[in-house]
């Protein structure tokens, strides 16, 4: 093969390479033009590409021309050489640029005297039959012949070029349809930071958006750690009453001898202490919306004045006698049995009424284990990016996180997933950095992995005896359980002190 031959395979084996970077597209260009710069020793070049929406054309990228050169270089299809080529999809070669009346000189580049010995070579770069945009250069002009070997490995690039921004125009195409399929499975498994894929939390979506835009009561139940009030603030925010306050009270938290000022406001020396009037939650609420967590902890004697609020949308500050009305949306929520309550003559059935309205059921984890995985990827790349870190979490982590059946939940899992980002070393968690609380109950689930757990979680007690100088109290408060289970665990793997 000639030396010139091989020269220009090298040559456009390097354009390929450029054009088929990672990086954007105007700077894989003009990393492209650049090499075809070193092999045609051309002084100037320019992509030159069609906006497909105005007809426009522009410079897109550039060799051996300034920022400002390049803003100037736009065109009308049909308007100067680079037009003529995009609308005729034919090459043109000029020997002299300055003997030729068409040449317009946009980009004010070709300034010096010098350039009446340089010639302007035009290629169209075609991409399925349509013309994309041109590829040109700026050369010295000397022989005629010399002109086709260039045109020759310009229309190959142009080529190349083309085949770029198709790939380039799929890619985005396909990014557009992740971004949209993204969005949709946002829509479909997350509401607000609600997060689920289960038919049980598809169900508990749905309701929340049909009662959203009512006026109706709702009663939240579910085990503690479920998100209750996730729902809350979704139900909230879904609503009409988005942009006024959500107001939530704590009723297990409040001292009963307290509550009735909390909800309800009291006016100056209702009480000792009370040295100013003070608004209660409900004012607060006003135009809003009210969130009683805990329900079933309220006091009897409260839970007729809320009845009335219910009924009648007024209440009386205390040690006030003037009537305070006000427009509320009243959502609560309980892990308590109600009916049993009402049972026991602890609960009032007229109120429980009138807050079942809509009642919503939020399912235990270990019911829509389904959902384990999504909340994984959830709350692992929140707390990534809390923490600044880019953790990731290997396969047999995410295998046993999802047999075990979180008995606090999803409030249980998230902050698992955030102690193991936080206490996180590397950027990978393996199944010996899950707690061992979790490995356990995965040993003694029905699977195949139990061999593998009871080794990981033997391996971990051996690494933290020895890490704590074989002293079980410590070793067990590391581990997170008892010292009394650290023996029973010691004994059943049949481990023995490694130091003698």
């Amino acid at each position: 093969m000639p030396i010139s031959s091989q020269i220009e395979l090298v040559t456009l084996l390097e354009i390929s390479k450029a054009l088929a970077g990672d990086k954007p597209l105007d700077r894989r260009l003009f990393a492209a033009m650049r090499v075809l710069a070193e092999y045609l020793d051309m002084r100037r070049g320019t992509v030159t590409l069609r906006d497909m929406t105005t007809g426009e054309l522009g410079i897109v990228a550039a060799y051996g021309l300034t920022k400002q050169e390049i803003s100037r270089g736009r065109y009308r299809i049909g308007e100067g050489i680079v037009g003529r080529v995009v609308k005729s999809g034919a090459p043109v070669v000029i020997p002299n640029v300055g003997d030729e009346p068409l040449f317009l000189n946009k980009t004010g580049a070709r300034q010096e005297s010098g350039d009446r010995n340089i010639a302007f070579l035009c290629v169209p770069i075609i991409d399925n039959g349509d013309v994309a945009g041109v590829l040109s250069i700026d050369k010295l002009s000397t022989r005629v012949q010399t002109f086709d070997a260039a045109l020759s490995v310009m229309k190959i690039v142009a080529q190349l070029i083309a085949q770029t921004l198709r790939i380039e125009r799929l890619l985005e195409t396909e990014r557009r349809e992740n971004e949209s399929l993204r969005l949709e499975l946002k829509g479909r498994y997350s509401l607000g930071n609600l997060i689920g894929a289960s038919k049980g939390m598809q169900e508990v979506f749905r309701t929340v958006l049909k009662v959203a835009g009512s006026r109706a009561t709702v009663l939240i139940r579910g085990e503690s750690g479920t998100g209750k009030e996730l729902i809350a603030k979704a139900i909230h925010s879904q609503s009409g009453r988005a942009a006024k306050p959500f107001i939530k009270v704590n009723c297990a938290a409040i001292p009963e001898n307290l509550l009735e000022s909390e909800f309800f406001g009291h006016e100056k020396g209702a009480f000792t202490g009370a040295i100013a009037a003070r608004r209660g939650k409900f004012e607060a609420a006003d135009g809003g919306t009210i969130f009683l967590d805990e329900i079933g902890e309220l006091a009897p004697q409260l839970q007729s004045k809320l009845l009335r609020v219910l009924q009648e949308r007024e209440f009386e500050r205390v040690g006030g006698n003037r009537s305070i009305r006000v427009d509320i949306r009243l959502l609560a929520a309980t892990n308590r049995d109600l009916e049993s309550a009402i049972r026991e003559g602890v609960f009032r059935e007229d109120l429980y009424y009138r807050m079942n309205v809509v009642p919503i059921f939020l399912p235990p984890l270990r019911e829509r284990m389904e959902d384990i995985p999504v909340l994984i990827d959830h709350f692992m790349r929140r707390f990534n990016e809390e923490n600044g870190k880019h953790v990731s979490l290997g396969r047999k982590a995410v295998s046993l996180l999802s047999q075990y059946n979180w008995p606090g939940n999803v409030r249980e899992l998230e902050n698992t997933i955030e102690r193991l980002i936080v206490l996180s070393e590397g950027d990978s968690i393996d199944a010996s950095d899950i707690p061992v609380h979790v490995t356990t109950a995965a040993a003694e689930s029905p699977s195949g992995l139990a061999a593998t757990v009871q080794s990981l979680e033997r391996e971990r007690i051996i690494q933290t005896l020895s890490s704590n100088g074989w002293i079980y109290a410590r070793a067990a408060r590391s581990l997170g359980i008892t010292e009394r289970q650290l023996v029973y665990r010691v004994k059943k793997y049949g481990i023995e002190r490694l130091d003698g």
